[in-house]
């Protein structure tokens, strides 16, 4: 891979899957990363540790707090000087086939109105309200602070999901913060455009994940990867080299889309 001038990229969700595979890639491209996580320490160490280059770093918060988002985006600046790159990639999926407190699967049908209330606002916190905050803070930072020579001012990837066209019966209140996600990222390409940062989103599909790998055995995931003409879910590689190139100087023009990225396995 063609090698270019370091930026500095903060990469939500980092400590494992598709956060990891994205801190991976634009390390691999020359970038400086902060890996942020909220819970997995040893999960994300392990990623810094493997990222090539110097000037890397780790910062935990939980993005349900504003008080801890706005302490990351001011972290991740004082660890790599001026942050050029956000990927909004971390977010809650309430699992339906969990149990107790984790137990996700809030169905309208199925669930007590309390379950139904903590469902939505666990969710849209950090979803969406984490994503809104941390885009404030780093985005005002982009602002103040003056890109290097040559380089655009700055640029903001949100990883939003299928499931905000799709729908999700089961966790209505994970597709909804992936619609919101959307709209929000459409909202801030045209606010920060004069500035010259861009902003836009993708809308992953099914991805083979090491949480989604129940999921992907059986017939279960016999189903899951039929909804693809191709007959198998993303890499987290593929989305993560995905989000890197929608990063790049030269992709201003995109800024405002929202990319579907599922194998043609939901049309609109």
């Amino acid at each position: 891979m063609e090698k270019h001038a370091g930026r500095g990229v903060l990469v939500t969700g980092a400590s494992r899957g598709v956060g990891a595979a994205t801190a991976r890639a634009f390390a691999e491209r020359g970038d400086r990363v902060v890996v942020h996580y909220r819970g997995a320490e040893e999960r994300a160490r392990e990623v810094l540790e493997s990222l090539p280059g110097e000037g890397h770093g780790l910062v935990r918060a939980d993005l349900a707090s504003p008080e801890e988002t706005q302490a990351l985006a001011a972290q991740g600046v004082e660890i790599l000087g001026r942050i050029d790159v956000l990927v909004n990639n971390a977010a809650l999926f309430l699992d339906p086939g969990a149990g107790g407190s984790r137990r996700g699967d809030h169905r309208l049908t199925d669930t007590d109105y309390d379950s139904w209330v903590r469902a939505w606002r666990t969710t849209l916190e950090t979803n969406l309200m984490g994503p809104a905050n941390l885009t404030f803070c780093v985005a005002r930072h982009m602002l103040e602070v003056a890109p290097a020579e040559g380089s655009p001012a700055g640029r903001i990837v949100n990883v939003g999901s299928r499931g905000a066209y799709r729908g999700e019966p089961d966790v209505p209140a994970y597709g909804a913060s992936k619609a919101g996600l959307h709209a929000f990222g459409q909202s801030m390409a045209i606010a920060l455009a004069p500035h010259g940062i861009g902003v836009v989103s993708i809308a992953p599909g099914f991805i083979a994940t090491d949480m989604a790998a129940g999921l992907l055995q059986g017939a279960t995931g016999d189903a899951i990867r039929a909804q693809s003409p191709f007959g198998r879910v993303a890499t987290p590689e593929e989305v993560a080299e995905a989000v890197r190139m929608l990063a790049e100087p030269g992709a201003e023009w995109i800024s405002g889309a929202v990319v579907d990225f599922n194998g043609a396995s939901h049309l609109r």
